[in-house]
């Protein structure tokens, strides 16, 4: 198997636990803090807003039409491919004491006179605020009952205290990512919250493979406090997280310049995610399980009494 880290002492992981908990606990505070002061920049997923779908008799120039919409006060507009590349959807914000109607004649005459292709006007939607109250909450929902099937899947193939762990960084994750879209005002849609989602499950298969080797070295290894049973632990894991991290985060930054506006915060979140959740998986994870008191008796395998093993053999 390739490796990254060949012959590698032991590297001293808990040494900076007491620090890096610190670090973490203040960063989502801070999370919260801007959360709940600035707000998040919601996309029309949530807000709600003007869909337009237009069709042209030749394939679309996307950006094009992205220029002649921000050029003429729509800048707020989302352009993408719909169907074939003939097809464009534009969504549009809510606008005030104007009719969904009125902006798409408006929208309609503006690409007619900037294309030498004729657009026809294919339908226009009105998706109103009540959808996005009904996004958001299911969303909520969802990250609430992702994270606590974890933390049950956690607990019966573990420990309590890995459940607990586990389940931490998670929430770890999900608000410093939640909390770097506010201070920077990035626009949270759907495929922010699915980006989200996304990064539950990398975070949680790293934590997962970290327990695992925990768990197998704790009744493996005779001597050694817990610490430095973890720290060989997190050593050892350590090439497979970083191939595993360096070769999806070469993808994501694929998907970042090339991938185009659409999905520009999906890949922010999830670059960001793979980031935070390597670090939550070593110092959030395993340090809390060890703050708890996890020990070598805590992860031996339960002797199961067999029926009858107490009487005495019979001999024929």
């Amino acid at each position: 198997m390739f490796q990254i880290l060949k012959n590698v002492s032991t590297i001293s992981f808990m040494k900076w636990r007491k620090l890096a908990m610190v670090f973490s606990a203040a960063l989502m505070i801070a999370s919260v803090a801007m959360v709940s002061t600035k707000g998040l920049n919601l996309g029309l997923d949530f807000t709600g807003g003007t869909v337009i779908e237009v069709g042209y008799s030749q394939e679309a120039n996307l950006q094009n039409i992205r220029q002649t919409l921000e050029g003429n006060g729509f800048d707020d507009a989302v352009v993408q491919s719909f169907g074939s590349p003939r097809d464009v959807l534009i969504r549009l914000a809510p606008r005030q004491d104007v009719k969904p109607e009125t902006i798409g004649s408006q929208v309609l005459e503006l690409l007619n006179s900037n294309s030498d292709q004729e657009v026809k006007m294919r339908r226009i939607e009105f998706v109103g605020p009540k959808v996005g109250d009904e996004l958001a909450e299911k969303g909520g929902l969802a990250m609430l009952a992702a994270l606590i099937c974890i933390m049950i899947y956690v607990a019966l193939r573990f420990e309590w205290r890995f459940a607990l762990g586990s389940v931490f960084a998670l929430a770890h994750d999900v608000f410093l990512t939640v909390g770097l879209f506010s201070l920077l005002q990035l626009e949270f849609d759907l495929t922010v919250l699915a980006a989200i989602l996304a990064v539950i499950g990398y975070s949680l298969n790293d934590t997962i493979v970290v327990s695992d080797r925990i768990r197998e070295n704790f009744r493996k290894l005779r001597t050694g406090s817990p610490s430095e049973v973890i720290d060989i632990s997190l050593t050892q894991t350590m090439s497979r997280t970083l191939i595993t991290s360096l070769t999806t985060i070469i993808v994501l930054f694929a998907l970042f310049f090339k991938g185009g506006a659409l999905i520009h915060g999906f890949a922010t979140a999830l670059l960001f995610g793979v980031f935070i959740g390597t670090y939550s998986s070593i110092y959030v994870a395993s340090s809390i399980a060890l703050s708890l008191g996890i020990t070598k008796e805590d992860l031996m395998p339960v002797e199961v009494e067999k029926e009858g093993e107490d009487q005495e053999e019979m001999h024929l």
